[in-house]
């Protein structure tokens, strides 16, 4: 096992995700979405601060004019946190009401892209959706199960359905609209099941495995090049941070299983560096 180092902080996560890198604070963010918490680590001093949610919390992404979009429950909104301050934005599926929001990132023009899921993971209840600057939400996609992801690389956007064990690769036109998904890496027997994604600076897709106590980088043609093991079967997402972007912080989930270290956030050496992570225009 490389060298893992587990952050210090009085509590585990039920269920870790969101995990977010803030240039303009010098800190690493994500969420507890079923402990609906949301958490800073600073890496000036490795301090943990927590804040209380009233709903799930499945995100956050940062709004370049300060604060964060944020998926709460299954409704976009901005959201502050000193002090904390909530507006909607828009609730794109108000009739299902057995759903919540699960990951999102935004992309090179400033749009959001989120998926929703039901709370019982059993079903494709769940949708893919767009929130353009203006405040607008677009469905791209229903039928999914447990979304997660995703990762976006010039004209493509990679996203997964955790229950199909496959990761998609959605081509993004210029206004916001998308071509027909294909499967771009399908997980093998013993992978794990694939989650959250983030990519390197050189084109590689790094992968959360889900029951594969690791996570996995995979090559622009969807070949795995190497893994990096975990304390941790649950393994969520994952984020490169710090100034050179070369710090790489995972989370997990605690719930449903009796281990150690589930639940804790970790660093690990990705022997590469990261990009900087797009923000909200809106």
């Amino acid at each position: 096992m490389n060298d893992v180092r587990i952050i210090a902080r009085d509590r585990r996560d039920k269920l870790g995700e969101g995990a977010l890198w803030s240039a303009r604070e010098s800190a690493f963010y994500w969420v507890d979405i079923l402990g609906r918490r949301v958490n800073r680590l600073r890496l000036a001093d490795d301090r943990v601060d927590s804040w209380d949610m009233p709903d799930t919390i499945g995100w956050l992404v940062e709004r370049a004019q300060g604060g964060f979009v944020a998926g709460l429950g299954r409704a976009f909104v901005a959201l502050s946190l000193d002090p904390l301050t909530i507006d909607p934005i828009a609730a794109p599926e108000p009739e299902r009401d057995g759903n919540r929001f699960n990951d999102a990132k935004a992309d090179a023009a400033g749009r959001i892209w989120a998926g929703s899921m039901p709370f019982s993971c059993d079903r494709p209840s769940g949708a893919f959706y767009r929130l353009d600057p203006d405040g607008r939400a677009t469905r791209i996609e229903d039928g999914y199960t447990i979304p997660n992801g995703p990762a976006i690389d010039g004209d493509f956007l990679f996203h997964t359905d955790t229950a199909l064990d496959t990761v998609f690769r959605y081509p993004v036109h210029d206004d916001g609209s998308v071509g027909p998904r294909t499967p771009h890496i399908v997980f093998e027997p013993g992978w794990g099941h694939p989650d959250g994604m983030t990519l390197d600076a050189d084109g590689h897709l790094w992968v959360a495995c889900w029951g594969g106590s690791c996570v996995a980088r995979f090559d622009p043609d969807g070949r795995r090049e190497r893994t990096i093991a975990l304390p941790a079967s649950q393994i969520t997402n994952i984020a490169f941070a710090g100034d050179a972007l070369d710090r790489m912080f995972v989370t997990s989930a605690a719930d449903g299983v009796d281990e150690a270290e589930a639940g804790r956030l970790f660093e690990v050496d990705p022997g590469c560096r990261g990009r900087t992570p797009y923000q909200y225009r809106g």
